[in-house]
C-alpha cells in the first residue's frame, strides 16, 4: 500500500484527533462509541443485507449509523441493493428465468417489488423485499439512525447523483439537522462524489478507496471522508489523511471496511480511524469499547 512508504514522515504530523460529529437530538445521537461503528448493508450478518429487516436489527442491537448501496431500475426507481445483478441476493431466477443476465436496470421498480430478497439468507427472512431508496430512508428515520449512502455503479446510471440527492430532499434529509450530523454519501467514484459536491455542497461526502498521499489535496477539495478497506490501512496513512482539511474546513475523516472480527476492529482503532463499517456491529463495538 503506496502509505506505508510515507508512514514515518506522517505520523509525526498528527496527534489524536477529536471527532468531528457535531452534537444533535438526544434520541438522534450516537451511542457514544468511538471510532464510529456503521452497520454495513445493515447489520447484514444477522439479516439479509440492504433489507428493512437489516435496518431493524442494527437498531435492536443499538446501532446509529447504517450503511446502504443505491442503484436504479429500468424505469428510474431507487433501489437499494448492492449487487448491479439480481441473482446472489434475489430469486430473480426462478420469477423471471428468460429475463438472464437479470441486471437491476433491466427491471423495473414493480417487477423487483415482486422479488423475494430474503429467503437465500435464511426462512425467517422469507418474503422480505427489495426496498426503494424512500423506504430504506423512511426505516432509518423512524429509528432515528444515521446513513451512510452509497451511490453504486454510477457509470450504469447517468445523472443517479442528482437523482439522490432530489429523493432525500423529498424525504426531509438535506434539512439541516440531517445534513449537519445524520448524512454522508460515498461512492468509488471521484467523479460521483465531485458531482454530489457539486450539486449540493452542503452534503458531507466521502471517497471509497485509498488514494496516494500526494493525491489527497485534490480529494480534500470535494470528500470530507477518505473511506478504504481495512487492507490498505496504516497508522501513517491514517495521520496522513487527518492533516488535511475538507471542503467544509474539517478534518478529514477515515471510515474502513469491512471489519467483522475484534482483533481486526481493535488494530484500526488504533490508528486513529473515525468509523468503522461492519457486518457485525455489536462484535466491533464491544471490541472497540474495550
Amino acid at each position: 500500500m503506496h502509505a506505508r512508504a510515507v508512514a514515518a514522515s506522517t505520523t509525526a504530523l498528527l496527534g489524536t484527533a477529536a471527532l468531528l460529529f457535531p452534537a444533535s437530538a438526544a434520541r438522534a445521537a450516537d451511542d457514544g462509541t468511538r471510532p464510529l461503528v456503521v452497520a454495513h448493508r445493515g447489520a447484514s450478518a444477522y439479516a439479509p443485507e440492504n433489507t428493512l429487516a437489516a435496518v431493524d436489527k442494527a437498531a435492536a442491537l443499538g446501532i446509529r449509523w447504517v450503511e446502504n448501496d443505491v442503484q436504479r431500475t429500468r424505469d428510474g426507481e431507487l433501489v437499494v441493493l448492492h449487487d448491479d445483478n439480481l441473482r446472489r441476493t434475489t430469486d430473480v431466477e426462478e420469477v423471471f428465468p428468460d429475463r438472464a443476465p437479470w441486471k437491476v436496470k433491466d427491471f423495473t421498480a414493480a417487477e423487483i417489488a415482486r422479488l423475494d430478497a430474503g429467503s437465500w439468507f435464511g426462512p425467517a427472512y422469507a418474503g422480505a423485499r427489495v426496498p426503494t431508496l424512500e423506504q430504506f430512508v423512511h426505516r432509518v428515520e423512524l429509528h432515528h439512525q444515521k446513513l451512510l449512502l452509497e451511490i453504486k455503479n454510477p457509470e450504469l446510471y447517468p445523472g443517479i447523483e442528482r437523482q439522490t440527492l432530489k429523493v432525500l430532499s423529498n424525504e426531509g434529509w438535506l434539512d439541516r439537522r440531517h445534513l449537519a450530523n445524520r448524512l454522508v454519501v460515498q461512492s468509488f467514484s471521484a467523479d460521483s462524489i465531485r458531482t454530489v459536491h457539486a450539486l449540493k455542497p452542503a452534503v458531507k461526502t466521502g471517497f471509497l478507496g485509498t488514494p496516494h498521499v500526494t493525491n489527497l489535496p485534490a480529494y480534500a477539495t470535494f470528500a470530507d471522508q477518505i473511506n478504504p478497506s481495512h487492507r490498505s490501512l496504516s497508522r501513517g496513512y491514517v495521520a496522513a489523511v487527518h492533516t488535511f482539511k475538507g471542503p467544509h474546513g474539517r478534518q478529514l475523516e477515515v471510515f474502513t471496511w469491512t471489519v467483522d472480527d475484534a482483533a481486526t476492529a481493535q488494530r484500526v482503532a488504533g490508528y486513529g480511524v473515525d468509523g468503522i463499517i461492519t457486518n457485525k456491529p455489536d462484535v466491533v463495538r464491544n471490541a472497540v469499547r474495550r
